[in-house]
């Protein structure tokens, strides 16, 4: 790699450090907008796609070729680390990842196993390493569902909308629970650190459905264990970012984290996140569903968000949360180009 120059933009504004524009990505960029996903998806499924190195780095690099934007995020689910340590889950269309053996109790916890990244998944690191050696010319971000997360689909033993069986589980079976998220906190470590030696320069966990918890279960059932997840992530020496969604009760306890980067999802401004005493890099976080919008509604919102960004160093562009099916990726690439250049723009005149 020594030979190919890589913008390392996004990776400064994680650090905190000043940069020339503010640098921009999208949860969910490679895949269900773009059309040439879309043919993709025809002929193959998710597993399928995944598990061909060659085609998983195509449909990550598409959208940086597309939209210019400062990182690409590798293919992928999070689902993916399961079924190597026990997990039966099968992603369905319409529905989600489905799971046929849900954890019920103590001794379906100690049944999981362990996984080996070479041997388990060597499909994933060999995108990776396809992508940061000889085709990405920006970051490679890597990633991880959280504890939480991963355990309401294998307690729920599929999608929920209200995660009553998981804070049951949690509630009623602490010893469970807590072996729980320390197999599944040993199991993210050991898939991610796969994932930085094989050339991802930063990792996003995911911990999408933790907003469903209070502050105070947070710190008591959770919050240990990303303690450990990120305390042993830090010697890897790459940016880390957390990210949830209606989540931002949880933003001072994820800012407490040995981290970098807070995401934040629409319902949080960033100026209120600075208020509260956030002094990391935040990430965010214009609700996707305004991509739908006029251009001159999308330009205003975005303006007015950069414009909280830009107060202090160490801000990153992103949505609150995915970009959805029904967005034109047209739409993505002026987007981009707004941002970069605006950014550029009030950056000069600072």
């Amino acid at each position: 790699m020594a030979d190919k120059r890589i913008n390392d933009t996004f990776l400064k504004a994680c650090r905190g450090q000043k940069t020339d524009y503010v640098p921009v990505w999208y949860m969910r960029q490679a895949g269900r907008s773009q059309p040439e996903y879309r043919a993709i998806k025809e002929k193959y499924s998710l597993f399928e796609i995944t598990h061909q190195p060659e085609l998983c780095a195509y449909v990550t690099k598409l959208p940086v070729d597309q939209y210019d934007v400062d990182a690409a995020i590798l293919y992928k689910d999070i689902m993916t680390p399961l079924p190597a340590i026990g997990v039966n889950v099968e992603i369905k269309t319409g529905i989600g990842p489905v799971i046929d053996n849900p954890i019920r109790s103590l001794s379906d916890v100690e049944k999981l196993g362990e996984i080996d990244p070479e041997s388990d998944i060597p499909y994933v690191l060999d995108t990776i390493k396809l992508l940061t050696e000889e085709q990405l010319e920006v970051p490679l971000i890597g990633f991880t569902g959280a504890p939480f997360t991963l355990a309401s689909y294998m307690i729920e033993g599929g999608p929920s909308k209200n995660y009553n069986k998981t804070k049951a589980f949690m509630y009623s079976e602490p010893k469970a629970w807590f072996a729980l998220m320390d197999k599944l906190a040993e199991m993210g470590i050991t898939y991610v650190k796969s994932q930085i030696k094989a050339g991802a320069s930063a990792i996003q966990v995911f911990d999408s459905w933790v907003g469903a918890l209070n502050v105070a279960d947070y710190r008591f059932y959770i919050k240990p264990a990303m303690e450990r997840i990120f305390s042993e992530l830090k010697n890897e020496n790459v940016p880390l970012i957390m990210f949830g969604v209606g989540a931002s009760h949880l933003a001072k306890e994820w800012h407490d984290l040995p981290l970098d980067v807070v995401g934040l999802d629409w319902r949080l401004q960033v100026e209120e996140a600075r208020a509260m005493g956030l002094t990391k890099t935040l990430q965010g976080n214009l609700d996707p569903a305004i991509l739908l919008s006029p251009w001159e509604v999308i330009e205003e919102r975005a303006a007015a968000i950069l414009e909280q960004g830009m107060q202090q160093d160490g801000y990153i562009f992103n949505l609150g949360h995915g970009i959805f099916p029904d967005v034109n990726p047209e739409t993505l690439k002026k987007l981009t180009t707004f941002i970069h250049d605006y950014s550029k723009k009030v950056k000069v005149s600072l």
